[in-house]
């Protein structure tokens, strides 16, 4: 008698994992990493790098997870399944960036977001000068992407031999892409300019410039969503540039439907379409580079 044959399994989403901080608000961290993937139609695979006391207006503690267990957590994964993107932030220590830089140097053409998490929206401090150095050295030759706001590019272009130095967000650019990354996504929310413009620079300099309607509110997370969202563009083999664009405007999407759940900053809300969004509403970029 013949056996039936065995269902046909359906092919998975795209795989990405994510390094980062656990945020309890879920408003940043791994779980704004979970919540855009998953809104993307990724499946999203952690690695817990910190746990942090937190809550909508700003950080009390960060606890780093000892570097093996890091590490640890990673090999598990990578040993049993395959993975289209890897997305960092938040690491904690200078150990935790050399345990992430030595086991994504295995998997060289999957493609590498870092959204350099180097304080919060608060101002509270998360990467001291050593850390800093660390990303340098051992992420950004690795990286396909970086996502710094404009304070976070400076200080990661800053020279520290001159005194003087005081770059332009073009010329940080331009360093950090001499350092080792493919391409450079400079966001404008933290200069004095009436709309946001972000700046997608590559070897040969700007490849685009989008320009955002600037929302009222303070937010938590959006720079976490918007390095998921082109991790998960790029995991569904969409090319950089069209991944970029369509990432920022997810994460507008994003933003104009955020929610304040307490006393402190709005939170995006990822599942925006799934809430009645009017597509209609969906604006576009004003500027194409």
């Amino acid at each position: 008698m013949s056996q039936a044959a065995p269902p046909t399994q359906p092919l998975p989403p795209p795989l990405v994992l994510t390094f980062a901080a656990s945020d309890p608000t879920g408003g940043a961290g791994i779980q704004a990493d979970i919540l855009t993937l998953a809104s993307m139609g990724c499946h999203p695979l952690t690695v817990v790098t910190a746990l942090t006391v937190q809550d909508t207006s700003g950080v009390e503690g960060v606890l780093a997870m000892d570097a093996d267990w890091v590490a640890d957590q990673a090999r598990a994964l990578l040993e049993d399944v395959p993975v289209a993107a890897f997305k960092l932030g938040l690491m904690g220590s200078v150990e935790i960036i050399a345990a992430i830089a030595e086991i994504i140097s295995d998997y060289p053409d999957v493609p590498l977001i870092l959204d350099p998490v180097l304080a919060s929206g608060r101002g509270d401090q998360f990467a001291d000068e050593e850390m800093v150095a660390a990303m340098i050295e051992l992420l950004l030759p690795q990286t396909t992407v970086l996502t710094p706001n404009s304070l976070e590019a400076r200080r990661l272009a800053l020279d520290e031999d001159n005194e003087d130095d005081a770059p332009s967000l073009g010329e940080c650019a331009r360093r950090l892409i001499n350092a080792g990354c493919e391409y450079v996504l400079v966001t404008g929310t933290h200069e004095n300019t009436a709309q946001v413009e972000n700046i997608l620079y590559g070897p040969r300099g700007q490849v685009r410039s989008d320009k955002w309607e600037r929302l009222p509110g303070s937010y938590h997370g959006s720079g976490c969503t918007l390095a998921s969202a082109i991790a998960a563009n790029l995991a569904v083999g969409i090319d950089i540039e069209e991944a970029v664009r369509e990432a920022q405007e997810y994460t507008w999407q994003a933003l104009a439907a955020g929610f304040r759940p307490g006393m402190g900053q709005y939170i995006p809300d990822r599942m925006f379409w799934a809430r009645g969004a009017d597509e209609d509403d969906t604006p576009s970029p004003e500027g194409k580079g």
